[in-house]
């Protein structure tokens, strides 16, 4: 796949690229204000949702296609270039026409094949030329992914890059959006010369992540970071707790460390992701675990049922142990992983009990 440099011709090529701005347009105001204070902070791409998909209706799903001038106003008055998502046909000539810089795909779109054609064909008919961003699918589907990637380059575009942003789970866990950086670094070794970049604010769900996720995403080697940023985070009308302020947009830019890459370092530090990536999935197993133990203490308080079960605790344990055995796993160690599961298990058991 022959793709050409996604870096517009005016841009420092140094890495991070990074593009920044409000999760929603919201006001003209809003737009300028955070437009103007991150063009001092030297950011030079402002990122804004323009329509903004909803998990269910009834909440504030963008200003559409009013908030467009804005944005050709902040390339008017601050010099940056300007971009913003798009789901369909409409929103790609609407944003052409008011001569928007970067359109990108998000994940509610790019999990749905009928959806990016039909935006790859109107980025074709509309003759548009900047760069396209693709989010990964809400799902770990790379085949689904790099099918959206080939569904946008069969259609002329070679200014292609991805957006990790994580991936869907069920359960409570650290993260909004598990990273799975497994994904996108398989995605970028099938497509080398594809830049990447992530997406801290919706991986964490928290302003509190955006920080340590940019520089796990510098230790892999990203291009680049999309940021939510807003001029006042806490009064914004979407996914306000994962914004942050262009103040602290740059403090974190500024403390974020490029590493030189060698073989060495770089082997080590994608080891220590995969630690970090596992880590995260045995919490959200656990958290799986202990969400069935309280529906098993349900069971057990409608049915007037003891919640300590002797003779199954017994069984458990000595399976988990013979088949630890087998993979290499100590009888010590799965023994006192076990006993620590079920007693947690137990006391959340207790508390479905005494409610």
């Amino acid at each position: 796949m022959e793709l050409q440099s996604i870096l517009l011709p005016a841009m420092n090529a140094q890495r991070p690229i990074v593009i920044a701005g409000p999760c929603s347009a919201e006001t003209e105001k809003q737009v300028m204000t955070t437009a103007c204070d991150l063009s001092k902070k030297g950011v030079q791409v402002f990122r804004a949702g323009i329509w903004k998909p909803r998990t269910k209706p009834g909440g504030f799903e963008g200003v559409g296609t009013v908030g467009l001038p804005w944005l050709q106003r902040v390339k008017q008055e601050t010099g940056m270039y300007v971009g913003t998502e798009v789901a369909n046909k409409k929103h790609v000539f609407e944003a052409v026409k008011h001569d928007i810089d970067v359109l990108w795909l998000g994940a509610r779109t790019s999990v749905n094949p009928f959806a990016v054609q039909e935006v790859a064909e109107a980025l074709k008919i509309s003759g548009f030329d900047g760069p396209v961003l693709i989010k990964n699918p809400v799902n770990p589907d790379i085949e689904l992914w790099i099918g959206a990637i080939e569904r946008i380059y069969n259609e002329g575009i070679r200014r292609i890059g991805v957006i990790h942003r994580g991936f869907s789970t069920y359960d409570k866990k650290l993260y909004r959006n598990m990273p799975s950086w497994h994904v996108p670094i398989e995605l970028k070794r099938r497509i080398p010369n594809i830049p990447l970049f992530c997406d801290p604010s919706h991986i964490g769900g928290k302003r509190e992540l955006i920080a340590p996720l940019c520089q796990q995403a510098m230790d892999l080697n990203y291009d680049g970071l999309i940021i939510e940023s807003h001029c006042t985070p806490d009064e914004a009308w979407s996914d306000k707790e994962q914004q942050i302020t262009p103040d602290v947009l740059s403090y974190i830019l500024n403390m974020i460390v490029v590493r030189e890459t060698n073989q060495t370092t770089e082997n080590l530090v994608q080891l220590r992701q995969q630690i970090d990536e596992i880590d995260a999935e045995l919490l959200s197993i656990l958290t799986k675990r202990m969400r069935i133990s309280r529906e098993i203490g349900q069971y057990k308080k409608e049915h007037s049922m003891p919640v300590l079960q002797t003779a199954r605790y017994s069984e458990i344990l000595a399976n988990r142990i013979t088949e630890a055995d087998k993979i290499g796993i100590g009888a010590s160690f799965m023994s006192t992983i076990f006993e620590a599961i079920h007693e947690e298990s137990i006391r959340q058991q207790i508390e479905i009990l005494n409610k």
